[in-house]
């Protein structure tokens, strides 16, 4: 199982903070999370995508991952 931690904008979108996932891969991830908590579908693509630390834009195999942060854009100031 890996922990997948919600901030911000996604953490409303998906109603938690974080969830224990078993995916093996980060674009089932995705696309099971957006199926499960619709309300991501809009910011998710936006939305930067760490695995265990090391930001990750494309597919990644999720077998020995741990944790999985999903970090929306965040406004500067």
């Amino acid at each position: 199982m890996t922990r997948v931690r919600y901030f911000a904008a996604a953490a409303e979108a998906a109603g938690t903070d974080a969830e224990e996932r078993a995916e093996h891969s980060l674009l089932e991830l995705r696309t099971a999370v957006v199926a499960e908590h619709p309300a991501l579908a809009d910011i998710l693509p936006r939305c930067a995508v760490l695995v265990d630390g090391v930001r990750t834009d494309g597919d990644l195999s999720l077998d020995d991952a741990e944790l999985i942060d999903v970090l929306p854009p965040f406004a500067g100031g």
